[in-house]
């Protein structure tokens, strides 16, 4: 291979792992990744190998699986979509399309195996609940089963995606499941409903353009931007019963409510103007998330 030849082919290998690391949308990393981390740690007080392995996969395989395969299945859906072809999802060239499920399938198997290998059987609740996770990442978007479009079932797989790896820390760690923490878990998947729902808002004209369910094309914009604000708030009230200082995070759920309510009453034909509602959202994830970590500590060091 000559000198020239051999700089496009780098530069073709470049492009293609860019867009396969776009497609996991690394904006959200942090979003499934931190949840199982601080599950697990607060649970067992440890780092160690699972703790590792575990945040690893949650970080970057699992959403290369969730994002990339929904990339890979909604690329037709995606060429209708003003919002595609950045931070908010790749515009996978066809050609990428067998190299993302791939990407994804190979780096999780191994974290997936030494995950089941560390954990033993000592926790087998924790192999049902990574079952679960894993089926739902498939489930919302391949053929045959496709959640999302399904309205409702989109987003509470949608929040099954974020609250199972929280879900499976606590399981593969032996967690006591109290009901305070039983309430915590449950205000933390509404939570994840009403997020999934009012990001649905955004696209419901590049939905139904291209023929594809989903609760806000079934309900329209405003009635689920009012969804998700009831969902909200139903998190928030759920907080209050959770052991302190978890109470305290009951007021985080103002910044979502503050966003998304100016557009209680819009109308699906100005749906596209939640975005701005939306980009404002992964702004406070950042925020709230910070928020969080901190009453964590608070919480371990009371305990």
């Amino acid at each position: 291979m000559t000198g020239p030849e051999a700089s496009r082919t780098a530069r073709r290998t470049r492009h293609a792992v860019g867009q396969v690391l776009l497609s996991s949308r690394p904006i959200s990393w942090i979003n499934t990744a931190f949840p199982f981390a601080a599950a697990y740690l607060l649970t067992t007080g440890e780092v160690d190998a699972l703790l590792v392995v575990g945040t690893l996969f949650f970080l970057v395989p699992y959403n290369l699986l969730m994002y990339g395969v929904n990339d890979v299945f909604d690329y037709e859906s995606d060429l209708r979509n003003p919002r595609k072809g950045g931070a908010e999802g790749a515009l996978l060239d066809p050609g990428l399309h067998r190299a993302v499920v791939w990407a994804g399938v190979v780096t999780a198997a191994p974290l997936v195996a030494a995950m089941l290998w560390l954990a033993g059987t000592s926790h087998p609740s924790s192999w049902v609940v990574l079952a679960i996770s894993l089926f739902a990442v498939f489930a919302y978007s391949v053929p045959g089963l496709r959640f999302k479009e399904r309205p409702l079932l989109d987003s509470v797989t949608s929040s099954t995606h974020f609250v199972s790896p929280a879900a499976y820390g606590l399981a593969v760690a032996g967690a006591e499941f109290t009901w305070q923490l039983v309430a915590l878990l449950t205000a933390f998947f509404l939570w994840g409903i009403a997020s999934h729902a009012f990001g649905a808002v955004q696209d419901v004209i590049p939905d139904r353009e291209a023929g594809i369910a989903s609760v806000a094309t079934a309900f329209g914009a405003a009635a689920t931007v009012r969804m998700a604000l009831a969902f909200w708030t139903a998190a928030g009230l759920l907080m209050l019963a959770t052991e302190w200082p978890g109470p305290l995070a009951a007021l985080l759920v103002l910044p979502y409510l503050r966003a998304a309510w100016p557009y209680r009453s819009v109308t699906d034909a100005a749906s596209g103007e939640s975005n701005r509602g939306w980009r404002r959202f992964i702004l406070i994830n950042y925020a709230v998330g910070f928020a969080v970590t901190l009453l964590m500590i608070w919480w371990a060091l009371v305990r």
